[in-house]
């Protein structure tokens, strides 16, 4: 499970952070396997902006689920920094951090001077993905005589969130491959392919690993579930249409506006609306089943963002049903 730590109209930034522990926790007695979460920068609608630190709070909160980053962007950070932080993390919860790693910069010329970085710096994510490994490895680096403690000789399984050509960086590396985009099936596909066929064994990781990444509502209803993922489908038609990334609002605020919306929004919206699995839980099933015998996927981490929180946490209890695993709830 991956969250974002999205706000919601009329609540305080803080609360996302806290509704992120919960949601931890409620993944952890449902028998989730793992829970990550994001890094954003100057979003209003995403409170989550430091990975690893909210990373170390949920380790915290929590006892037994692995707890990583979906991912830390690298080319925001320097890999000794990112290497370090990664050995702390492990070294106060041993056998239970995921190091998730993206090749993204941040989201406009400002955000980017700000965090000292530009556009081309995610050019660079091979090289500094390269950097960072051998720090936990003891490989070679450009700085042999530097060591990130307590980071070396540690094994944190580290993962590259990737689009096309992240697969190909992430087989050279030697490392887990988290792709997603559900709307594009077929050169998702291509990517998982190209990435098995030229996967290079590294010391974290001897053979190709998958995990495909996606949305996944679930409820009573079709309609329902459609109904739980309005929200986030608005916010995205906004940025598109604006240039800011709003807070959640109600899906009912949401379905008021539609008759409204200009033709340039309505396509936004629609399009945000493509390419995720939901319905009721014989309908998810179905579709699940069939997305991850097409890849062979290892893993699906699913990342579902709303504003109704009973709703989420009702949709992540039916699929976890839906899927089989258990825990204590």
């Amino acid at each position: 499970m991956l969250d974002r730590s999205r706000t919601r109209q009329g609540h305080p930034e803080a609360e996302a952070l806290r509704d992120t522990i919960d949601l931890a926790r409620h993944a952890e007695a449902l028998g989730y396997h793992r829970f990550w979460v994001s890094e954003h920068h100057s979003v209003p609608g995403v409170a989550g902006s430091a990975p690893t630190v909210l990373a170390a709070a949920v380790a915290s909160a929590t006892s037994r689920i692995r707890v990583g980053t979906g991912g830390v962007m690298l080319p925001n950070h320097r890999p000794l920094v990112v290497a370090e932080q990664f050995g702390v993390l492990e070294s106060l919860f041993p056998g239970r951090i995921d190091m998730g790693l993206g090749r993204s910069v941040g989201f406009t010329d400002g955000i980017r001077r700000a965090l000292g970085t530009d556009k081309e710096a995610a050019d660079s994510f091979a090289t500094q993905l390269s950097e960072l490994t051998a720090y936990f490895t003891d490989g070679p680096r450009p700085h042999p005589q530097v060591h990130a403690r307590p980071a070396e000789g540690l094994r944190v399984p580290a993962f590259v969130l990737a689009t096309g050509a992240g697969a190909d960086i992430a087989a050279r590396a030697g490392l887990a491959l988290v792709i997603g985009d559900l709307r594009g099936r077929e050169a998702m596909q291509a990517a998982i392919d190209r990435y098995r066929s030229a996967f290079e064994p590294s010391p974290l990781w001897p053979r190709p690993y998958v995990i495909v990444s996606g949305t996944v509502a679930v409820a009573e209803t079709r309609e329902e579930a459609r109904g739980l993922l309005l929200s986030e489908a608005w916010s995205m038609a906004y940025s598109r249409t604006h240039g800011v990334f709003p807070p959640l609002e109600p899906a009912e605020t949401v379905t008021a506006r539609e008759p409204d919306l200009s033709p340039k929004q309505r396509a936004f919206y629609e399009s945000a609306l493509l390419g995720h699995i939901y319905g009721t839980e014989p309908e998810v099933g179905a579709e699940l089943d069939e997305l991850l015998t097409g890849t062979g996927a290892d893993e699906f981490l699913v990342t579902t963002s709303t504003y109704e929180r009973a709703g989420l946490l009702e949709s992540y209890e039916r699929l976890a049903g839906v899927v089989g695993v258990s825990g204590t709830a």
